[in-house]
């Protein structure tokens, strides 16, 4: 897989630098690449406890982006998934502890406890004061005596980090993490494994599974299960996660692996913040990209029963972009629209014929869908028959509203329909075409005429003409044939729509963006899922 990286050989100290860069001064680092690499703040004046974490890279933002007011002193960063030296880890301890002592965080890996702990040990014979935590989170093998370190551990960060801030003793601070790390729990879900540089992609996830409670390093998780919806992902996590939230309220922590999009993301705290399982959850941190693996597709889910002084720590504001502050879960706001947005809605009426006509094109287009966004991804972004059905899907559970007797009134029925349905530029011309063609019936004109008077419409709207490769390349000739009736208007879509593979570079619409050589030899999707609508209404006519 192919990856904006340099070389491999340089990966983790090119990004170490990329970070300082862009700190605005904040941070800084110890001299002594490739073998130490070590993050620290800049402002950093050993008055109170430091707190030092690290670990393998590729779970960026953790840990360097992690440094700053409120949160960590320093981080030791090791190669990609590669726990830090003995030696790395004691120049961090060495450069950020002073009389008031240091606390380690380290994440329950064997290479993070020995090197931490060895660190730990020599910079103690030193005479500084050092103390640590190890952190073991990680539920999903419930019986395995050494569980894992994941993204839990930015807990204990941030409640040792606020201590710190405050001005709290060594003790107290490593107290307040192991109490905090004594309670936790996490547990992930991936629907793909992630991929290490210069290293070949395990790919032992299959198509439509996903794997429950697998590695933040792409370890095997408990189990693979068959993948259905956001929500049944969420579920089984949850399931997991239950006698870890009984009583009391909670704070989750919803963190991206690495590559799941925040729209994929923001379903997902949609799912937990709705779901019955999780009504002990009263905050969250997230959804964001805090403890990741690399490019992993999938979540985590991190729990901590809360009292108000545990609260106030993790409320703390601090300096880092990456850090999301806690919220308290609430129902989403709704406002009312603003007046004049809401459609006036006609007195229904019924016509079987016409709503069969209306249902069974609706049907066309949803059974188009995955073929027309075949055909839009040469040409476009792929979602041009998802528009289409969702719309239409819409459009059938509003059949029993419309005023299906009165043609002009339909119209304009359907323009108001799709305006609010369907989203795109597509929506707002076919809203406009039958909210044209709703006026010009109302002004007499028949159905066919109204039609052509509403294309009329949305090509001085629009811009588009036949020949600009758009679905009007279809439209207009189905439309001056439809006074011979539907087989006709179909017979001239179909070449209308035919003739578009061999237009040159589109002038109008998303495809005229892309290159001509693209676009050759492929129908324009607007103009086949005209096509289609003309063919298939033809069979029931």
């Amino acid at each position: 897989m192919t990856q904006f990286i340099n070389k491999r050989e340089t990966l983790v100290t090119d990004a170490i630098d990329g970070l300082l860069a862009s700190s605005g001064g904040a941070l800084e680092r110890l001299d002594g690449y490739p073998h130490i690499k070590v993050v620290c703040r800049a402002d950093w004046d050993k008055s109170h406890v430091a707190l030092i974490s690290g670990g393998g890279s590729g779970h960026e933002p953790a840990h360097a982006g992690f440094v700053g007011r409120g949160m960590l002193t320093a981080a030791v960063c090791g190669e990609v998934f590669a726990s830090p030296s003995v030696d790395a880890v004691l120049a961090g301890i060495i450069a950020v502890t002073g009389p008031a002592g240091c606390l380690l965080i380290v994440k329950n890996y064997t290479g993070d406890r020995l090197n931490f702990g060895l660190a730990a040990e020599r910079a103690r014979a030193l005479g500084l004061v050092v103390s640590m935590v190890v952190v073991g989170d990680d539920i999903a093998l419930p019986d395995l005596p050494q569980p894992r370190g994941v993204a839990g551990t930015l807990f204990a960060h941030k409640i040792a980090g606020a201590m710190a801030e405050q001005g709290a003793t060594l003790t107290e601070i490593t107290k307040a993490a192991q109490t905090a790390i004594d309670s936790m729990a996490s547990i992930g879900m991936s629907l793909d494994t992630c991929t290490v540089p210069g290293a070949r992609k395990e790919n032992r996830i299959a198509t439509g599974m996903a794997e429950l409670g697998l590695g933040i390093h792409g370890e095997p998780g408990v189990q693979q299960v068959a993948f259905e919806d956001a929500g049944t992902a969420m579920d089984m996590v949850l399931d997991k996660l239950a006698p870890r939230i009984t009583g009391g309220d909670h704070v989750a922590i919803l963190n991206n692996l690495g590559a799941t999009t925040p729209l994929e993301m923001s379903v997902l705290a949609n799912a937990l913040m709705t779901s019955s399982k999780a009504k002990n959850i009263k905050h969250i941190i997230g959804p964001a990209p805090l403890m990741t693996s690399l490019d992993m597709h999938g979540f985590s889910v991190s729990v901590l029963p809360v009292d108000d002084t545990t609260l106030s720590y993790l409320r703390d504001p601090v300096d880092m972009a990456d850090w999301p502050q806690m919220q308290t879960i609430s129902a989403p706001k709704v406002a009312l629209l603003p007046d004049g947005l809401r459609p006036v809605q006609p007195a229904a009426s019924r016509n079987e014929d016409t709503r069969n006509l209306l249902d069974h094109a609706c049907d066309l287009l949803i059974a188009s869908e995955a073929e027309l966004n075949a055909l839009d991804a040469k040409s476009g972004d792929g979602d041009t028959g998802s528009t289409l059905a969702t719309a239409a899907h819409d459009l059938k559970g509003a059949l029993d509203r419309l005023p299906l007797a009165d043609p002009a009134q339909l119209f304009r029925a359907i323009s108001n329909e799709l305006s609010q349905t369907m989203g795109g530029s597509s929506g707002v011309i076919l809203a406009i075409f039958f909210g044209a063609a709703g006026d010009a019936s109302a002004n007499g004109l028949p159905p066919t005429q109204a039609l052509l008077s509403a294309l009329e419409r949305i090509s001085q709207v629009g811009g588009a003409r036949k020949g600009d490769r758009t679905m009007i390349d279809a439209l207009e000739p189905a439309l001056h044939a439809l006074h011979s009736g539907i087989a006709a208007a179909a017979t001239a879509a179909r070449k209308g729509a035919s003739e578009t593979a061999r237009i040159g570079q589109a002038k109008a619409g998303r495809a005229s963006y892309v290159p001509e050589e693209n676009l050759i030899g492929h129908n324009d999707p607007g103009a086949e899922a005209v096509a289609r609508l003309f063919e298939g209404l033809a069979t029931i006519t």
